[in-house]
């Protein structure tokens, strides 16, 4: 059988045949079940985009990644961190990712990740009020402001983050679950509804619909004006 053959499509990020997958930070660790793979020198964690909408973006055809190694990344909706942990592999270990979550369930499961993952640091907070975890990314330039919330209001979160925390010129990544905001209007509606209230601040770069891999929900990436 011949041997899949490796890619790196974006910095820290490989192609495998048809599969994904970055460079495991914690050697020999696991965090969702994934499959490891052996390489010279290092291993890869394949990287599932049915469980990660960044994955899903990128096999969508994202053209632009901005998170990098050494990037300080601001993530609003950490959940339990799957997305989270290969954005840990990327950035290395003199890159910083900040994950939010309001749910004190799913963030007990995240200290887990960030006791594993020394560029990984828990907020529990509500991401519609930025100011409340000001004090714990003071000093640290946010480059990426990535948001994956199901609140209603997600636009207007993206943007109250943004103007406290992103630093000029900074990237925003935003998922867009339009059920959570309007369960009458199409899903094409509301995620171009929801572009256009960023577009005053921020250069939207690409709109990309997640299907086959999620069917609810958009990804937005953009640029800070």
């Amino acid at each position: 059988m011949k041997a899949a053959e490796i890619r790196e499509i974006f910095p820290g990020v490989f192609r495998l045949d048809s599969q994904l997958a970055t460079k495991n930070l914690v050697k020999g660790v696991k965090v969702y079940g994934e499959n490891l793979l052996q390489e010279k020198g290092f291993e890869l964690r394949l990287w599932n985009p049915y469980r990660s909408k960044l994955a899903a973006a990128i096999k969508k055809g994202l053209t632009e990644l901005p998170v990098k190694e050494k990037s300080v990344v601001l993530y609003l909706g950490a959940a339990e961190g799957t997305t989270v942990s290969h954005i840990s592999d990327i950035i290395g270990e003199k890159g910083a990712v900040f994950g939010v979550d309001i749910s004190a369930r799913t963030m007990r499961k995240f200290y887990y990740l960030c006791e594993q993952r020394k560029n990984v640091y828990p907020i529990l907070a509500d991401a519609s009020q930025p100011a409340t975890y000001k004090q714990d990314v003071a000093g640290f330039p946010i480059s990426v402001l990535y948001q994956d919330v199901s609140q209603k209001h997600q636009a207007e979160i993206f943007l109250k983050n943004s103007r406290m925390h992103l630093q000029m010129d900074g990237y925003g990544m935003l998922v867009i679950k339009a059920s959570s905001i309007s369960s009458s209007k199409k899903k094409e509606k509301v995620a171009e509804e929801e572009v256009a209230k960023l577009e005053k601040e921020f250069s939207i770069i690409q709109l990309l619909p997640l299907e086959p891999f999620d069917k609810e929900h958009y990804f937005v990436l953009c640029k800070k004006k």
